[in-house]
């Protein structure tokens, strides 16, 4: 076995992540470690795979995006995988503006009701 695998309890810690966690990415596909008896141990494409899901739960993409996405990699190779990519980041984007849209207008009514009680307290 190569020094550069890592074990379950290694990988855990590399990543910051529970073994609930780690074990759950392994059932929906999203890694597949190797297997030696009961062990598992965790090669480059691993951690790789887990930094680009990190990465992409940091950005708000559901799981499920994220296995299609690597799926296209192992499937088609690097361009497409980058093609799905930006369509995914687009789509993020809008979703994110909205969202930043509407929490900036919550905070001025928030703003605004704090503003008019305060005054009522002060009268």
């Amino acid at each position: 076995m190569s020094e550069s695998k890592l074990s379950f309890k290694e990988m855990c810690a590399k990543f910051e992540v529970t073994p609930r966690t780690l074990r759950y990415y392994e059932y929906i596909e999203l890694l597949s470690p190797e297997r030696i008896g009961r062990s598992r141990f965790y090669g480059a494409r691993e951690c790789a795979r887990m930094t680009l899901i990190l990465r992409g739960r940091k950005f708000g993409f559901q799981l499920e995006e994220l296995r299609q996405w690597l799926l296209i990699y192992d499937k088609e190779g690097t361009n497409a995988q980058m093609n799905v990519f930006i369509d995914m980041a687009d789509r993020k984007l809008i979703e994110l503006f909205e969202q930043q849209k509407q929490l900036a207008e919550t905070i001025k009514e928030l703003e605004g009701l704090r503003k008019s009680t305060k005054k009522s307290l002060e009268t």
